[in-house]
């Protein structure tokens, strides 16, 4: 029965998207339709296959029927299978969110023709390196879902979307490059691709050789998952796309190169000779990422930038190469993926309500919407690590397991990890503040000329701007004093925008102080599709903290059987190692 299931999150969504091409524009309902439904048959299909690796172990499915290790081969553990769970659980809230901001905006950000075929491309790419065998075929999963996120990414085709896009496809290339380099390199030295067999083979090697090959894996799998000091091209490229684009990549994109680095470590390189350095990489990516994010003031940016941060926690975890660590990071990235996704979606109905994600262009969202106040602070305290929701369960392990291991640079990164979460507590709190807490009346305008004018110096702002109700002198009788003080207030009038421009990322505001208008922008209702999506995932995360207890048993088995490598290769060659 599994042999029968494993095949198909790849080859559903590849179907799905052959079909909703076919349809195209010309019946819009239709393609909903169909990729919603496609979808759901995935998580269906993904949560039977998770039961049953569970229940019966890992299963090996040759592709074409060609024997191992000649063909394709897709491999279902409890790992995979967790993975495909919880990518087709993320997928279908995302999908459905999109519908709705599609219904509600005429298909302006996410054209329906384009957008639903090329996100069932991208689903299937993920689903095809979780259940990769081999390195090619795990190449491929990668270029399938890199493929379809250049096209989602510049969706709208404005120029900063076009921009990001660049980036982010001359980022994914190089590491492609690199991975297709380490995979060639790789067949040279032992005659195979097949990931059960090099894990005898790759032992065979000399040590220079396994680790000039672990290197170049690592290094390419750390751009993809935005390991520090890799991970520069991630602020810059996400914030830029679409509220669902956005939240699919911020889940899901950056995990398959978590998971292809957990992978890699545990069955190809079981040594630990590069344990030290990711660590250290854990602890950068941790410390940098976190701090990027406080100084931000852009809601995007600032979870572009938590998203970085908490990397480090699943790189940690796999550090340890302990059963204790790659539990907490397994259990750690199902969690993160959920909570990611829900935050970003959550963005997206915050732009929607008051028209930026600026945080200091926003105020008053807690009593204008008290739901959206709800949806924001549930993902936000987990994401922080609050007790008792599954982000703390997660953190809590992954510190116990540093604890444990008694080495002083796992103390180190303990003490990391507890500060980073402090962090991120201050990061989401002082969106909350501003952005929800604050009442309207208190003016984001005016709290942002403050700063500007106290950046700019007392000599360059000893006045506040006029106000519009100030009388203005006539244009003939202005004395030299109270021409210079015109002129100081024209400059710290640019100043203000300038400093609005950069703040919020966004082109400076027509609406400063003195600007009624500028201080109560109208709210605009939010779609209940879209709001019925972000309730959904945020139900999901914390149905996490709820079913913490079997989800971390899973997670536990499956960091046993990584360990042990013994399941994996079993599945694919019946115990017989050629």
């Amino acid at each position: 029965m599994i042999r029968v299931l494993t095949p198909l999150p790849v080859l559903l969504p590849l179907l799905g998207a052959a079909a909703a091409l076919l349809v195209g524009g010309r019946h819009p309902r239709m393609q909903r339709t169909l990729s919603v439904a496609v979808l759901t048959a995935v998580l269906a299909v993904s949560v039977a296959l998770l039961l049953l690796a569970d229940a019966e172990g890992a299963a090996a499915l040759s592709v074409g029927g060609w024997p191992v290790p000649l063909g394709v081969v897709l491999v279902v553990d409890r790992l995979s299978a967790l993975m495909l769970v919880v990518a087709a659980t993320v997928a279908l809230g995302v999908l459905v969110f999109a519908v709705g901001q599609g219904a509600a905006d005429g298909d302006e950000e996410t054209p329906i023709s384009i957008f639903h075929p090329t996100f069932l491309v991208l689903i299937a790419g993920v689903d095809n390196a979780f259940l990769a065998g081999d390195l090619f075929n795990l190449y491929v999963g990668f270029e399938i879902l890199l493929t379809a996120s250049y096209v989602l990414l510049t969706l709208g085709g404005s120029a900063a979307r076009i921009r990001a896009g660049i980036t982010y496809i001359i980022v994914s290339l190089l590491s492609s490059v690199l991975f297709l380099a380490a995979i060639a390199l790789v067949y040279a030295a032992t005659g195979t691709v097949n990931m059960a067999q090099l894990a005898g083979r790759l032992a065979e090697l000399p040590e220079g050789t396994q680790l000039l090959l672990q290197s170049m894996l690592l290094i390419a799998f750390c751009i993809k998952a935005a390991v520090f000091p890799l991970s520069a091209w991630l602020p810059d490229s996400y914030p830029t796309a679409p509220a669902p684009v956005t939240a699919v990549f911020a889940g899901l994109l950056t995990k398959v190169g978590v998971y292809a680095v957990i992978r890699t470590q545990t069955l190809l390189f079981p040594g630990g000779a590069l344990d030290e350095v990711l660590m250290w990489a854990a602890l950068a990516t941790m410390v940098v990422g976190i701090l990027g994010a406080v100084a931000q003031t852009d809601i995007r940016r600032i979870l572009s930038f938590t998203l970085v941060s908490h990397i480090g926690y699943m790189v940690f975890g796999i550090s340890l190469a302990s059963t204790a660590g790659l539990a907490g990071a397994i259990f750690y990235v199902v969690h993160h993926i959920a909570i990611q996704t829900t935050l970003f979606l959550v963005a997206g109905l915050i732009e929607r309500q008051g028209g930026s994600t600026g945080v200091d262009r926003l105020g008053g969202l807690a009593t204008a919407s008290p739901l959206l106040a709800i949806l924001y602070f549930v993902p936000a305290m987990n994401l922080a690590g609050i007790p008792p929701f599954s982000g703390f369960i997660g953190k809590l392990g992954l510190l116990e397991a540093g604890i444990a291991d008694g080495g002083w640079l796992p103390i180190v990164l303990v003490a990391g990890g507890a500060v980073t979460s402090l962090l991120t507590l201050l990061a989401i709190s002082r969106v909350w503040s501003r952005a929800f807490w604050r009442l309207p009346a208190q003016s984001p305008a005016a709290d942002t000329f403050d700063a500007a004018a106290a950046d700019a110096g007392p000599d360059l702002s000893p006045d506040p701007l006029p106000g519009p109700e100030e009388e203005q002198e006539p244009a003939g009788e202005k004395l030299p004093a109270a021409s210079a003080r015109a002129d100081r207030a024209e400059a710290r009038r640019a100043a203000w925008e300038r400093h609005t421009a950069v703040a919020t990322a966004s082109a400076p505001a027509t609406d400063g102080p003195g600007d009624d208008e500028g201080r109560e922008r109208p709210l605009r209702p939010l779609p209940q599709v879209m709001v019925a999506s972000t309730a959904a995932m945020v139900t999901v995360t914390v149905a996490l903290t709820a079913l913490a207890g079997p989800l971390y048993g899973i997670a536990d088995r499956a960091a046993a059987d990584l360990l042990d490598r013994t399941p994996y290769i079993s599945s694919v060659f019946g115990g017989d190692m050629p």
